[in-house]
């Protein structure tokens, strides 16, 4: 399977402090890859040397087939970037931000205007064409800036907490969305986020770091039987303790050979088990 994004023994040092640590991982054309790991893991840093805003201080970062440090220009033509922050300009309406995108990309038309009237469509913004965006909710700025990171055809899109302040019922549009531009885009996906629903539902493979370091990586099915795939819990004063087992039904047995019961259920595991055994606390 073709490699969309490599990265080889990265190491990355502010202040001689290691940000990210020999970090070595392979995410494929086509899939949709979660990144997770508490604040401080070295996410951002991570998507920053990826996106080429930072230079890695060691090792190699092959992306859509370039070198970061020697082809940036290359790589930005192949990737689109959503950050978590909102980076449209409110002062403008929804399609003067598309038709500048455009214009920095150096799109000519029709093909710009062709495009911008795609990915309005797409993402169900069209009716608000000429609103400025600061009159937009918090839902359809989001939109809007996937929109834009879509209009130059990247081959790559990077999605930094794409869906973080966002109503439940939103959240779950967007994640549509994304999901679409997959499987009928075909586009590679490498997504963060602090929602472990939300790397359930989307993410082909999950990496979690912790500390600069890559602590582990698998599809969900794949962590769940290294991990196990039932639980005990018990709890002990105001906090509960965990106990993996193989399988559910293993864990459902230990239960219920227990003669004291009180504060015990069993259940089948999910991502946040796995992620709070491997890091000792919540995403969070």
């Amino acid at each position: 399977m073709t490699a969309a994004v490599s990265l080889q023994n990265v190491h990355k040092v502010y202040n001689n402090v290691h940000v990210v640590n020999d970090l070595s991982l392979t995410i494929h054309s086509g899939e949709i890859f979660g990144l997770l790991g508490p604040n401080g893991a070295g996410k951002s840093t991570t998507i920053r040397m990826l996106t080429t805003l930072t230079q890695p201080t060691q090792g190699d970062i092959v992306v859509a087939g370039y070198d970061v440090s020697r082809q940036p220009r290359e790589v930005r033509r192949q990737i689109g970037v959503v950050l978590q922050q909102t980076s449209v300009d409110g002062d403008l309406s929804v399609w003067e931000n598309m038709e500048f995108h455009g214009r920095m990309h150096h799109i000519p038309n029709p093909q710009r205007r062709q495009g911008i009237q795609q990915w309005l469509d797409y993402v169900e913004l069209s009716d608000r064409r000429d609103n400025k965006v600061k009159t937009l909710s918090g839902g359809m700025k989001r939109r809007l800036q996937i929109a834009r990171a879509l209009l130059h055809q990247p081959k790559i899109l990077f999605l930094d907490e794409p869906t973080v302040g966002l109503d439940p019922q939103t959240r779950r549009r967007l994640w549509e969305i994304i999901k679409g531009l997959n499987t009928q885009q075909g586009i590679t996906l490498l997504l963060t986020t602090h929602y472990m629903e939300e790397v359930e539902y989307l993410c082909d493979r999950i990496s979690i770091m912790d500390n600069g370091c890559l602590i582990e990586t698998g599809t969900l099915s794949e962590l769940r039987q290294r991990h196990g795939q039932g639980i005990v819990m018990k709890k002990e004063g105001d906090r509960w303790q965990y106990q993996f087992f193989p399988t559910l039904e293993m864990a459902n047995a230990h239960l219920n050979q227990q003669s004291d019961k009180t504060g015990m259920m069993a259940r089948a595991s999910n991502l946040e088990d796995i992620f709070v055994e491997l890091t000792g606390h919540n995403l969070d």
